[in-house]
């Protein structure tokens, strides 16, 4: 782990402001699409083709050609043009983060998360977790962790409901992952009836899971999603790890704005996982030692306040939560001395086992 350089830093958090206020700045001329006429009958109709949420074209009838509905259709490409400088400027960012030394997602995972967020993924409630998510967090504390990165898992969490301002906006996560053409194809659940909730590229280890909060009712079944159009798995554990997000920044060619989890509860949340895994996920289960190690580390030095305050919500879920965070800390205990004792320092009941 190596600290970023304080004026990489102050770029990173620039980048993030412009994607946010990119993000809020959309208008007419932030829609994917054209005006376009058509000659019927020797009249003239104008419609507007448009990619939507779910990356599928459609074209809308919008009228008879009219000189108001030319003046709309002016403003469009006008309003379009406005945004050029604000890409390009993001661009611009980016290119400098990478020299200055912030982790950059490859090209392939990019495009997808990319994807996602253009098809309003982020704005309905997903939120990008996992391996992914860490090296966001990474960026935004001001250090590069990049051996702890190496991942094609791309993994996307979202509660079953959940209330938006604009009702009943959706988006069709498949129909996404189709339009890429890319090669993903669903993966075949362990029972034939139940739909996916991950997808692959065949011959390739790219994939995305596609995970839920686990309620008693599902019975650890799959939970389908209607406002994204596709199943997810319910794991435990992960409403305490989603109900508290943050924006970040995907940084690539162009910067990303996606949810993730606030530093401080990915880090519990990896202790409690990690007494989850089996023996045949050992890997996985040092890997989320490291993770949790690594976000201590900073956290304990420079935000030493959020820990505590994730600490309080993970309380009061109950005992089980609390014993399998403190097992968790025993484990990186053993693995990484100095970041826990920076924890217990912090949270001085975590190292005491009953």
């Amino acid at each position: 782990m190596r600290q970023i350089p304080l004026e990489t830093q102050t770029l990173q958090a620039e980048l993030l402001e412009q994607l946010i206020a990119l993000e809020a700045r959309r208008s007419i001329g932030h829609l994917k699409g054209s005006f376009t006429t058509k000659t019927i009958k020797s009249a003239q109709y104008c419609y507007f083709q448009h990619i939507d949420l779910s990356g599928v074209k459609q074209q809308f009838y919008i009228g008879r050609k009219s000189p108001q509905l030319d003046k709309l259709a002016a403003r469009f490409e006008a309003e379009k043009s406005l945004f050029e400088p604000d890409t390009n400027h993001i661009k611009r960012l980016c290119a400098q983060l990478r020299v200055g030394g912030v982790m950059a997602t490859d090209a392939a995972i990019a495009r997808v998360i990319k994807s996602f967020s253009d098809s309003g993924l982020f704005r309905l409630g997903g939120v990008l977790v996992g391996t992914h998510a860490f090296t966001v967090l990474g960026n935004m504390l001001g250090v590069n962790w990049e051996t702890h990165i190496k991942t094609q898992d791309i993994d996307i969490a979202s509660p079953k409901n959940i209330d938006f301002a604009v009702p009943g906006e959706k988006t069709d996560i498949p129909a996404t992952l189709e339009k890429l053409e890319m090669g993903f194809l669903p993966v075949p659940a362990l029972s034939l009836k139940n739909p996916s909730t991950s997808f692959m590229v065949r011959g390739k280890t790219l994939i995305v899971d596609i995970l839920t909060t686990a309620r008693h009712e599902s019975g650890g079944k799959f939970v389908f999603i209607p406002r994204l159009n596709t199943a997810a798995m319910p794991l435990k554990y992960m409403d305490y790890l989603i109900e508290d997000t943050v924006q970040g920044a995907v940084v690539n060619g162009g910067g990303i704005l996606v949810n993730v989890p606030t530093p401080a509860r990915f880090a519990l949340h990896k202790l409690i996982v990690s007494q989850e895994r089996g023996v045949t996920q050992h890997a996985k289960m040092l890997k989320d030692v490291a993770q949790a190690a690594s976000l201590f580390s900073v956290l304990s030095d420079e935000r030493s306040g959020d820990i505590l305050l994730a600490w309080e919500a993970l309380q009061k879920r109950g005992k089980n939560w609390i014993s399998k965070a403190k097992k968790g800390y025993i484990l990186m205990q053993t693995k990484y001395p100095q970041e826990s004792a920076k924890l217990s320092g912090v949270i001085q009941e975590i190292a005491e086992i009953k």
